[in-house]
């Protein structure tokens, strides 16, 4: 027999009396801003709906400028699943738009449970994902963990040389600091093409298992403890952005990661989409601008604009 934890299982979705008992408290408030994508935003729910425990809620945050995401059939009909499950789901409109950092922000001003996982809405998650996203981030106990999106068109596509950078976190994750320069920042390379799904075949995990190795950052698919975003200041940066920039989870991570860690896990469990992006213009790195170019300035340029929607197209 299997079972299905804090989710309703489907036997169950028109029982009267499971509808009306209180759904245990989430553990778990899942974020998701979302702009113009209706199909991609209901695989990303879907993937929530295969998701066992902990207990979670969903905030879909909309600033589509034709169609809201509501709306659309295949986005309700994922919402009707989550809820017969048992799981909260709220659809909200943002508008106008003032930029990503300042979206991210009002997601997470909204939150109240003790994790917040930022969900981009082009990602789908295997089962068990969030669950070992819990459970790594309650072992290492530090301020984030995540599961960078890996984009399977490339499986046959193996980089050695970007995977060179990769470190295993032994023992109790630790603050660090990263900036460009740096020799931590080369490890963004880790998150190339389906260069995490080819790093988790080679290392004996068992099933269900996960290891913690150092990143540069997330993209896509970051759990974090509440209160040490909070305390770090969240994406309070975004007034000194322009409306078009990228990288502002670059730089909320990275406050974060100075004050109490931070750790990607393999397997990763997260499938980017590779939908062409919703952000086309980006005047701005967030990241440069909350963390400016100092002793390492001549490096400004190494690698530029490589924080983007499309980076498994390289």
């Amino acid at each position: 027999m299997t079972t299905s934890g804090s989710r309703r299982w489907s036997g169950k979705w028109a029982s009267q009396s499971e509808r009306a008992r209180p759904d245990a408290q989430p553990v778990v408030d899942v974020l998701i801003p979302t702009a113009d994508r209706g199909a991609e935003l209901a695989v990303t729910l879907a993937g929530l709906a295969g998701q066992n425990d902990p207990p979670f809620r969903v905030t879909v945050s909309d600033q589509s400028l034709a169609r809201l995401a509501s709306t659309e059939p295949v986005v309700r009909a994922m919402k009707q699943v989550l809820e017969a499950q048992g799981r909260p789901v709220e659809f909200r409109t943002h508008l106008p738009r003032r930029g990503l950092a300042e979206h991210r922000q009002s997601l997470l001003d909204s939150a109240r449970a003790e994790y917040v996982l930022f969900l981009d809405d082009d990602v789908w998650l295997e089962p068990g994902t969030l669950c070992r996203l819990v459970g790594a981030i309650r072992a290492l106990r530090c301020g984030f963990v995540g599961c960078a999106v890996q984009g399977l068109s490339y499986l046959n596509d193996r980089r050695p040389e970007e995977q060179k950078p990769f470190r295993r976190w032994e023992g109790t994750v630790e603050p660090e600091r990263v900036r460009r320069g740096t020799p931590e920042f080369e490890q963004w390379t880790l998150h190339n093409a389906a260069n995490l799904t080819h790093l988790a075949a080679d290392l004996p995990i068992p099933v269900g298992d996960w290891v913690a190795y150092h990143v540069a950052w997330i993209g896509g698919c970051v759990l974090y403890k509440r209160a040490a975003l909070t305390r770090s200041g969240g994406f309070d940066f975004w007034p000194q952005l322009p409306v078009a920039h990228a990288g502002e989870d670059v730089a909320a991570q990275w406050r974060v990661m100075e004050r109490f860690g931070g750790a990607g896990i393999l397997p990763s469990g997260a499938v980017h989409l590779e939908s062409p992006t919703t952000v086309p213009t980006r005047d701005a790195e967030a990241f440069d601008v909350v963390f400016p170019m100092t002793s390492v300035g001549s490096q400004l340029h190494t690698h530029p604009s490589i924080h983007n929607e499309e980076r498994h197209n390289r």
